[in-house]
């Protein structure tokens, strides 16, 4: 009975219902000693049939426990499907978040001077509600990712774009600093979805071996606007009748216009929740229960999905070498990072006169070199990647690991009165480039690494990164008194030094680690398979 093509047509007390749906199924192509699953074709949905049987020479009897609801090929519901020109309008769109939250995230240091003096409160206490906001970008990612795998991407989007607006507006109208630490934190919160979510929406849209532009793209827009907020803000902090407050208000009114254009622009780009929508419908409109999405029945429940999304990271914290060497190396970097974001603006007023608008102008380092560097990593990867496998991604993670003690160094010394403010600023430019370079290969390398966990291990990384931007600040403020930035800022480039062999060990190591992991091993199975009928492609078809 092979390629036997069989129509069945429902009962009549079915058919008052559900004519528009099933009045004609067609079953191609069946096999009754060797098909397990037989695929029926309507309209615009693929249907697949389970524990079915076939009778008779000509004629066919199929019992049936769900209809499995599916796209077609080339559906254009379908968001893997979608036009390049789509595909990156969503992509920018959702960058977009990425850049409100990441100028919210640095703008807010440049303020603190006005900020004091008109709530009668210290430095430590302007430093906690600097580094508070990306404490949520630590913490809530571990909730918010199980709630996107249950609703999808797009209420997220709108909840927490939303709610970010009035967390702005609250730390404008504060009268006390501990209302501006909450509504940080609150704001950090929410608007975590922009540095966190956004990977995941890309990762929708975009197939495997399309994602390296996107994730610059992504990457680019993160560093530069981390940049860009304190070059903006310190300029409004030198007007005597803007000041601190109208740094939030700014951002309360990008972020307004941008929940605006995301409530009629964004798109739900999560698959298993676009196809479950589909079968809901379905099921409504005949009345017929068996239409079921395949995440229906093999999805945990909201319960289970959170208690993994917030163990998960942690247990490859602990676990997993390859994520927890790298997690350390990075936490460090962050915490660094954020340190600088936090004195750079005190340190060049004080060494050499710089107003509130030039020093903001020093963030613009943050934005050179970085995207030209992804561009020439990403050719080694390509040429690399079928001998190194995934370490392939880590080249200039090596030389960023030595380039970061040496640019702490040059700036720890360079930052004095004596000498001319431009070689602060060039190893503060050094530092930005290996910042922006450590960000988006982490992102790639952990990805190639876990595959299928790898949302796992990146929440795990991020975190740990995220920790080291809360952490890091609070102690740096009473350490850059007691020690003076010239040596808080050299013991910082001492630490560096003795982490440097990290990426080196990963580069050269990796490989060997990921197969002591018991999660990594099971994904490196196939690629031993695949290397035996194709020797030295294995390793790029993994990544």
């Amino acid at each position: 009975m092979t390629g036997l093509e069989v129509r069945t047509t429902p009962d009549e007390a079915h058919a008052s219902r559900a004519s528009s749906f099933e009045d004609s199924l067609t079953v191609t192509h069946v096999d009754p000693d060797t098909a397990s699953q037989v695929l029926f074709r309507k309209s615009a949905f693929d249907v697949e049939k389970s524990a079915f049987s076939v009778t008779g020479s000509s004629t066919a009897s199929l019992h049936c426990k769900s209809y499995y609801v599916d796209f077609e090929e080339n559906d254009s519901r379908n968001p893997s499907t979608y036009s390049r020109v789509k595909k990156w309008c969503i992509t920018l769109l959702v960058c977009g978040f990425t850049g409100v939250t990441a100028t919210a995230s640095s703008s807010f240091a440049m303020g603190n001077d006005s900020m004091m003096r008109d709530l009668h409160c210290t430095q430590f206490q302007a430093t906690v509600a600097l580094c508070i906001y990306p404490l949520g970008f630590a913490l809530v990612p571990l909730f918010s990712t199980a709630f996107s795998e249950e609703v999808g991407r797009r209420p997220i989007y709108l909840v927490t774009a939303f709610v970010s607006v009035l967390c702005y507006i609250l730390a404008a109208m504060s009268n006390t600093i501990q209302m501006v630490i909450v509504a940080r934190a609150l704001g950090g919160a929410f608007a975590s979805t922009g540095a966190t979510l956004v990977g995941g929406t890309i990762a929708d849209i975009w197939e495997p071996t399309e994602r390296g532009l996107p994730m610059s793209v992504f990457t680019f827009v993160n560093m530069a606007c981390t940049g860009f907020g304190p070059m903006l803000s310190g300029w409004i902090e030198q007007d005597p009748r803007l000041q601190w407050r109208w740094i939030q208000w700014l951002h309360a009114v990008f972020s307004g216009v941008y929940f605006i254009i995301l409530v009629f622009s964004m798109k739900e780009t999560r698959q298993s929740v676009i196809l479950r929508r589909l079968a809901q419908k379905i099921r409504k409109e005949t009345d017929d229960v068996r239409y079921r999405a395949r995440v229906e029945e093999t999805q945990p429940s909201l319960r289970e999905l959170m208690w993994i999304s917030c163990t998960r990271p942690i247990m490859f914290l602990l676990t997993e070498p390859v994520a927890t060497s790298i997690s350390v190396w990075v936490f460090f970097m962050w915490g660094v990072l954020f340190c600088l974001i936090s004195s750079v603006s005190p340190l060049f007023e004080a060494l050499y006169g710089f107003n509130d608008g030039q020093s903001g102008m020093v963030y613009s380092t943050i934005v050179f070199l970085g995207l030209g560097a992804n561009v020439y990593q990403d050719k080694l990867y390509e040429q690399n990647v079928a001998r190194k496998g995934p370490e392939a991604r880590l080249y200039f993670t090596c030389l960023v690991a030595v380039l970061f003690p040496l640019t702490m160094f040059m700036f720890a010394w360079t930052a004095s009165s004596q000498v001319h403010w431009i070689w602060p600023v060039i190893a503060l430019t050094i530092f930005m480039f290996g910042a922006f370079v450590a960000y988006l290969v982490v992102f790639l390398y952990l990805a190639d690494c876990y595959g299928p966990y790898a949302s796992s291990a990146l929440a795990g990384q991020s975190l740990c990164r995220n920790m080291g931007s809360f952490a890091f600040p609070l102690f740096a403020s009473h350490m850059f008194v007691d020690l003076t930035y010239k040596w808080s800022n050299t013991l910082f480039a001492g630490v560096a030094f003795v982490i440097v062999p990290i990426p080196f060990v990963l580069f050269f190591y990796g490989s060997s680690l990921r197969r002591r992991s018991k999660v990594c091993s099971k994904l490196m199975a196939p690629e031993k398979d695949t290397s035996a009928d194709h020797p030295g492609q294995s390793q790029r078809s993994s990544s």
